[in-house]
């Protein structure tokens, strides 16, 4: 019987006075810990083998940050992350693990209820709060078990430090680095990666070619961070369809324009373009931009346009460079106002 029956004979709910009984609480399972020293004294070896482990995954981690440093080839990428991210793992997994091991295994488990008192205690109550945690510090042998303790805060203390490490190769203030490029009069617009340079007979109309600055695929040392900055996007649309202000109209040519690839938001790659909107959308938050109109922000999150790269032709029919970007390339930071 339950509390409450339906007579669906007349849809009503009959009440009755049966009523389910307060099962209390289990009976306590004693564990081996609990009754056997040998258990507890390995229980304890265990718990500190892990937060050793954990230690041991921290300082890994370290050293396969100096060991295997990242260069411009994908694969020290893959083994530098790979080392870095099992070497974090097990720091990680060995405090997570040997908490819950000691929790499990030396922690009392005897299940207790208690009143809950809506208003402030009495200071017996208090009193015997405090007595209460001081009873659970003897039993957990938090301060009892120092081989645990210490092996804990050992753990604790090296597992931020791969990330401390990581953190630092978001580099110093940049400063005007974000403002400067390979771009310069001159550099010729190559296809990304070939490095083989574009001639604008090349760039028919609704085309789109992914750009970099001549003699960046030569670079031995600093190639990425370049080509993170220098990255462009070539799109060639009808002139007449180009709304251009008075003094941006020498930065095309015959309807062929020029943009940075990294989106002013969070610098994710732009690089879909729709061709019969003329926009460009970033993947990562989905910021759009026209393509007709300086490639202004039309949604999304981002808070400007993408800057745009004056370009020309040379006498060989080859597309160059004007000059440099005219701003900073990428998100906006902390030099800028909006």
């Amino acid at each position: 019987m339950s509390d409450s029956e339906h007579d669906y004979g007349t849809g009503l709910a009959v009440v009755t006075d049966d009523v389910v009984k307060n099962p209390g609480i289990e009976p306590h399972r004693v564990r081996m810990t609990d009754k056997s020293v040998k258990h507890e004294n390995r229980a304890s070896r265990q718990v500190t083998a892990m937060f050793l482990a954990s230690i041991a995954g921290s300082a890994f981690a370290i050293y396969a940050y100096f060991a295997f440093p990242i260069t411009a080839e994908l694969l020290t990428v893959r083994v530098s992350t790979l080392l870095l991210g099992l070497g974090m793992t097990l720091g990680l997994f060995g405090i997570g693990f040997g908490a819950v091991h000691w929790a499990k295994t030396l922690m009392p488990d005897a299940e207790v209820a208690e009143d809950r008192h809506i208003t402030r205690g009495s200071e017996e109550v208090r009193a015997r709060a405090i007595e209460i945690i001081k009873l659970a510090d003897s039993e957990s042998g938090f301060s009892r078990r120092k081989l645990i303790r210490r092996s804990l805060y050992g753990a604790l203390a090296f597992f931020p430090l791969p990330a401390i490490m990581l953190f630092g190769d978001l580099g110093p203030n940049p400063a005007d680095t974000l403002r400067h490029t390979m771009w310069k009069a001159g550099t010729r617009l190559t296809k990304d990666p070939t490095g083989t340079p574009i001639k604008a007979s090349d760039v028919t109309v609704g085309s789109v070619f992914h750009v970099i600055p001549e003699g960046l695929s030569d670079l031995s040392e600093h190639k990425l961070e370049e080509k993170a900055k220098a990255a462009v996007l070539l799109v060639r649309l009808n002139p007449e369809d180009l709304k251009e202000a008075e003094d941006r109209k020498s930065w095309s040519y015959d309807g062929i324009v020029a943009y940075s690839k990294i989106c002013t938001h969070v610098g994710c790659p732009v690089a879909l373009y729709e061709q019969h909107t003329h926009h460009l959308l970033c993947p990562c938050h989905q910021s759009t931009f026209d393509v007709t109109e300086a490639c202004k922000v039309i949604f999304g999150p981002a808070s400007r346009p993408l800057p745009q790269l004056p370009i020309a032709v040379d006498s060989e029919g080859y597309l160059i460079a004007q000059s440099d970007f005219t701003e900073p390339v990428g998100p906006s930071f902390w030099e800028r106002k909006i």
